[in-house]
């Protein structure tokens, strides 16, 4: 399906958007993405989902990305005898792994390996940050607090430690047990949840199984340290805002935002901002300025997607909010200030054969009258090296390998093709003809640049840029290779 921009949308799905009707019309409002929250529904309802989703992809003949975000550990409050108390601030309180019911004075949290990580002077967020407290002193089983943000704490609410690297998994039994489910089902990407050092995203990997492609949550300060090595052992990156804003203060963000994305740009790999992008349009069918704002921050940043999480899933308006979302990306990358900024931050890692490869095509299609660049690639290296470019053409990937497509459906600029195996140049020049014919983004009279690899299907190996007519005829008149 053709698409107006170049950066990607998610939509995450919900009881908003959970019928046949509703997930066909997102993708036809530009959804390139649906995000399965493992958090929310059971197995059979993922299971239902998923099946729509391909049921829609196989009726538009689209490549569609599913990637399943899996809840990560939830670190909770016990419960207490009224439901709820207010905590003044300046009041002693006590965390501890007494199972009693709280009061007042003190509350129970089921969670030792919080007590084996934090250190006198460590901050307590509960309720997203709504309550703050500071640890005085604080043993095995215990951590004796002062409030510092007053507020009410109830039942079971979440608690943040942003200050100390917790001694914990990022994947509970819950989070195994999801995994082993979504990718037996057939998911494309994996979204990690609490990821705080790359030995989390290692241990997903091995369980994975190369079944999907994995995506590492950036949502705690200690995986903002680590980020080189994170990014070194994830396939992509979510900038995940919401947790992240609740450990750090929220005018960290938005420079952490801009750090993030184009260290994933430099190498290559896709990077989604996420969190209360639209926010106001779960309840609202028009967002405000400052979200509209924001989305375009993102955008203007080269992002690879931006993401809907509540305004698609359980919102009252979830076609209005990707409609908004794709109008926006169409009016920004129509900017001439896109493509100043774009540029201006582009860089020129020349590392290899295939990376000088991917910066010629782009530079040829700069400075020539060329319609598209057509790239075949088996294991989506290349359309992923091409799309770091951020050419001023469509990218059309063409692969024999429909998970390829999938999983590039979450990249800057990608348009997907399925195609059969080649086994001659001369025949991928053919197949990215009429692709790119097909698709709209040539006529007979255009010309396209195409780049593959000898021998043909044998990933890492594209060695070979040609600029070829879109006249088939031409393309049969040239010499035999």
């Amino acid at each position: 399906m053709r698409r107006l921009r170049n950066v990607k949308i998610v939509a995450t799905l919900g009881p908003s958007s959970e019928t046949y009707d509703m997930i066909r019309a997102l993708h036809e409002a530009g959804a390139d993405v649906f995000r399965l929250n493992m958090s929310h529904g059971s197995h059979e309802e993922i299971r239902e989902k998923h099946r729509i989703i391909r049921q829609v992809e196989k009726d538009l003949q689209s490549p569609i990305a599913i990637l399943a975000d899996l809840q990560g550990p939830k670190l909770r409050v016990g419960v207490f005898a009224n439901g709820a108390e207010d905590l003044e601030e300046g009041a002693k309180f006590r965390l501890d792994l007494d199972t009693a019911e709280g009061d007042i004075h003190r509350v129970c949290l089921p969670h030792p390996e919080i007590f084996a990580a934090l250190k006198p002077g460590a901050n307590l967020l509960v309720n997203d940050g709504k309550i703050r407290l500071k640890v005085e002193d604080c043993g095995d089983d215990f951590a004796n607090c002062v409030v510092t943000t007053g507020g009410t704490i109830s039942n079971r609410k979440g608690v943040n430690v942003p200050d100390v690297v917790l001694p914990l998994a990022a994947l509970s039994d819950k989070d195994r047990d999801d995994l082993e489910f979504v990718c037996g089902l057939g998911v494309d990407w994996l979204a990690l949840s609490f990821v705080q050092r790359p030995e989390d995203v290692t241990e997903a990997r091995e369980l994975a199984q190369g079944r999907a492609a994995i995506l590492s949550k950036i949502e705690k300060p200690a995986a903002v340290e680590a980020f080189d090595d994170i990014l070194a052992v994830s396939d992509g990156i979510m900038v995940a805002r919401g947790d992240l804003g609740v450990e750090l203060p929220v005018s960290a963000v938005p420079p952490i935002q801009k750090r993030l994305v184009r260290k994933c740009r430099h190498v290559a790999k896709p990077v989604i901002v996420a969190t209360q992008m639209l926010e106001s349009m779960i309840d609202s069918p028009m967002p405000t300025r400052a979200e509209i704002s924001d989305v375009a921050t993102a955008i203007y940043e080269g992002s690879d997607a931006i993401m809907l999480s509540a305004e698609s899933a359980a919102g009252s308006y979830p076609i209005e909010a990707v409609t908004t979302m794709n109008n926006v990306a169409v009016e920004v990358e129509n900017d001439p200030t896109y493509r100043e900024i774009i540029e201006a931050s582009r860089t020129q890692p020349r590392s290899g054969v295939a990376d000088a490869i991917v910066a010629a095509a782009r530079e040829i299609a700069e400075t020539t009258q060329v319609a598209a660049i057509c790239c075949f690639s088996q294991s989506g290296t290349t359309a992923l090296l091409i799309a770091r470019e951020r050419p001023r053409v469509p990218i059309i990937a063409m692969t024999s390998l429909r998970g390829t497509a999938r999983r590039l459906a979450l990249s800057w600029g990608t348009n997907c093709v399925i195609t059969s195996n080649v086994s001659r140049f001369k025949m991928a020049v053919v197949a990215s003809a009429r692709a790119a014919r097909d698709l709209g983004y040539a006529q007979e009279s255009d010309q396209i640049v195409v780049t593959a690899g000898l021998p043909f299907n044998v990933p890492g190996t594209t060695n070979i840029l040609r600029v070829s007519p879109c006249d088939e005829r031409l393309i049969f008149n040239v010499e035999s290779e």
